[in-house]
């Protein structure tokens, strides 16, 4: 596998929207956050000849939303391609604001599609679970470093790609409303009654 180069960050973005608009192609990233799969499995899936399926992958695959994670032996010496959500990271610091509004554009794409996806699967008699919470927290920087840092703890503690379960997919924000004082221009902190 080669190495990415700088300048694949913005590129990958470019897509995402186009490639979340099939609802097709949703319901493939559906079947693959539930588990690994093969065009194979996800064939009957999705009610579409294999062959058929491998232009989607495909237009996944260029979106970053879906990977190849392994290579199935098959008779014959063949060998079938298994794909899976791809790891999505936000674009860095050094995004532009059409670069940040396509991913934020494209995760509340895929999570509008998991939260209906859930609906559905209820209506049906199903168990998805859907937990939604929204609501601000008066952090200073450090506090928001060390939310940061738990954040990242929880998803490589509950990250593990090879534990049996389904992939739910979690969502985190962490957004400043406004700008954040800078140390020299922080307001002086009230006196304490002693």
């Amino acid at each position: 596998m080669s190495a990415k180069r700088p300048d694949d960050a913005p590129r990958r973005w470019k897509g995402v929207h186009k490639a979340l608009a099939d609802p097709l192609r949703i319901r493939i990233l559906e079947g693959l956050w539930e588990t690994p799969q093969s065009a194979r499995e996800l064939a009957d899936r999705v009610e579409l000849l294999a062959d058929r399926l491998y232009y989607h992958l495909g237009r996944l695959e260029r979106a970053g939303l879906i990977e190849i994670c392994e290579y199935r032996p098959l008779a014959h010496g063949k060998v079938e391609r298994i794909y899976a959500p791809a790891v999505s990271e936000p674009p860095g610091d050094a995004a532009d604001p059409e670069e940040l509004a396509d991913f934020l554009g494209s995760m509340l794409e895929a999570t509008r599609a998991d939260i209906n996806a859930a609906c559905r699967s209820r209506q049906a008699g199903g168990r998805r679970e859907v937990d939604l919470h929204r609501g601000a927290l008066r952090l200073t920087d450090e506090a928001l470093a060390e939310l940061r840092g738990h954040i990242e703890q929880l998803a490589a503690r509950f990250g593990d790609h090879d534990a049996p379960g389904t992939w739910p997919r979690v969502v985190v924000a962490v957004v400043d409303p406004h700008d954040r004082p800078t140390p020299d221009t922080a307001a002086p902190e009230p006196e304490r009654p002693s």
